[in-house]
């Protein structure tokens, strides 16, 4: 083939040296970039549409810290799973959850929702109901977000527990 492009002996001698000598940095760049890549890329997770808000027993007002605001997306996690593990009923918004009770509040629309709930920090939570973000910067975006939200708000755990 006459017009095979082949590059330089130097080149490829130096490309060669340069990636071994820095093999580390090389191999966490491909990873990182393959994991961006899936990321963009891979459909949402399955599994349940629930997204609990537990209420234990005992919780008196204001005593129950949960996020200003609630993010769910609507097609992968759009429920609100509301739980009562206390012995007296829970007001959320214009709903009573009964003692030991549960309630499924689905959200089909976007926007954002504000109930008011006595036991809750503030007495007020804000549900944002956002659209299933397409593949894409938006889906990376959108995952590096709850991850965020994720890690902000793990429980708190005592070492005996």
């Amino acid at each position: 083939m006459p017009w095979a492009y082949s590059p330089p002996p130097a080149a490829v001698s130096g490309m060669r040296a340069l990636l071994e000598r820095h093999w580390p940095l090389t191999g966490t760049a491909i990873v990182l970039i393959l994991l961006a890549a899936w990321s963009m890329l891979a459909p949402l997770g399955g599994g349940s549409h629930e997204l609990l808000l537990d209420f234990p027993p005992g919780v008196q007002h204001g005593d129950l810290t949960v996020p200003a605001e609630i993010r769910l997306t609507r097609g992968v996690r759009d429920v609100l799973l509301l739980r009562n593990r206390g012995r007296v009923p829970v007001v959320f918004g214009p709903l009573r959850i009964k003692a030991g009770g549960e309630l499924r509040l689905p959200f089909g629309e976007e926007g954002r929702h504000v109930f008011v709930c006595p036991p809750l920090a503030g007495g007020q939570v804000a549900v944002r109901v956002v659209a299933a973000p397409g593949p894409g910067w938006s889906r990376l975006r959108w995952r590096l977000d709850n991850l965020a939200q994720s890690l902000r708000y793990l429980p708190l755990r005592a070492p005996d527990d």
